[in-house]
């Protein structure tokens, strides 16, 4: 049998979801400290004003934004390690 054949891939996405989001977070607040900036330097994507269809009695707002910094493709890196020793 091959090697990691019996792995979950929702355990992947769930760790690479927790990467993300705790990598997002420690650059969020690591921002104010000099020596720890750069990990907060990412790039800012998507639709600017969302798409809005006003249907009389009711409006939808249709909106994606993705901002992806160094924070979070590092969490990224650790989640794929972290799956890849389960």
């Amino acid at each position: 049998m091959a090697k990691g054949a019996g792995k979950n891939n929702w355990a992947l996405f769930l760790l690479l979801l927790a990467g993300i989001v705790l990598g997002s977070f420690i650059a969020q607040a690591t921002s104010g400290i000099s020596a720890l900036s750069w990990l907060n330097y990412g790039q800012h994507f998507g639709m600017t004003s969302p798409f809005r269809l006003d249907l009389g009695i009711m409006v939808l707002s249709f909106a994606l934004s993705v901002k992806i910094t160094i924070g979070s493709i590092v969490g990224i890196i650790i989640g794929i390690i972290i799956y890849h020793f389960i």
